[in-house]
């Protein structure tokens, strides 16, 4: 060893997973409500959710894709779900200022739960809309063990003469699950020439995503049809069966 001279390597990560382990046990957990959100701000960080205060899930944000942004998203995604209730879903979440180049997210599963992992990560609860093209795959655990709930009441008026594009875009607009209808070409963002020139008139009775998805495919050309997968509804040109754990609503 050279005299007046010695290495020093200072262990961040370690101590920065230290120090957040420390602050997360010392916090209580807050309900996953936009009343219960107010105030977390959109800024980069990391946050666990807890279902029946049980760790299920921990994610890392970005300062594009904020605290906020995304525990909204999630506070969405537990909407409408069979066997779900949200009130029995929480949250704790930390704002970190620097962030240094590990991977916070895979530290703190490891260390809250060793190899086994958490129950919703890797589990498909923290997917967008993978689209088209994984609609025949097997749902993830998260949505076979909590399938939408499609005969949940609207909570709005769908009844009245538009066009069949209309009224699939209010219902889209409405449901806290993905409605993805067929489009006018692949990547576009204009419905199908037929959903826009068919005119639908809808009943008082159009009161769930069923009933509502029903009375609109009956009501298109032939050929259209209405399907429920576990974590969204979709309207083709198509028929087709064999979507894995699903149910054909309609047909044309």
């Amino acid at each position: 060893m050279t005299q007046g001279f010695r290495d020093f390597e200072f262990d961040l990560p370690g101590a920065l997973l230290d120090h957040l382990v420390t602050i997360l046990g010392e916090m209580e957990q807050g309900p996953l409500t936009d009343a219960g959100l107010d105030g977390v701000p959109e800024t980069q960080g990391v946050y666990q959710l807890f279902l029946d205060r049980q760790l299920v899930y921990i994610g890392k944000t970005d300062a594009e894709a904020g605290l906020l942004k995304r525990l909204a998203r999630h506070s969405r995604k537990i909407l409408h779900r069979q066997g779900l209730d949200p009130s029995r879903v929480t949250f704790k979440a930390v704002r970190i200022f620097v962030f240094t180049a590990m991977d916070l997210e895979t530290q703190l599963i490891r260390h809250y739960t060793g190899k086994d992992g958490t129950r919703w990560n890797g589990s498909g609860f923290g997917a967008n809309d993978p689209g088209r093209e994984r609609d025949t795959s097997r749902p993830g655990t998260f949505d076979s063990e909590f399938p939408i709930d499609i005969d949940r009441p609207l909570g709005v008026d769908l009844s009245g003469t538009s066009s069949a594009a209309t009224v699939a875009a209010r219902i889209k607009a409405i449901l806290p699950y993905t409605l993805r209808f067929q489009s006018a070409a692949k990547g576009s963002r204009k419905p199908h020439p037929e959903l826009e020139a068919t005119t639908v008139t809808m009943t008082a009775n159009a009161t769930t995503p069923r009933t509502a998805l029903i009375e609109l495919t009956t009501q298109l050309p032939p050929g259209w049809q209405a399907t429920a997968l576990s974590a969204l509804l979709i309207l083709y040109k198509e028929a087709k069966d064999d979507y894995p754990n699903a149910a054909v609503l309609a047909r044309s």
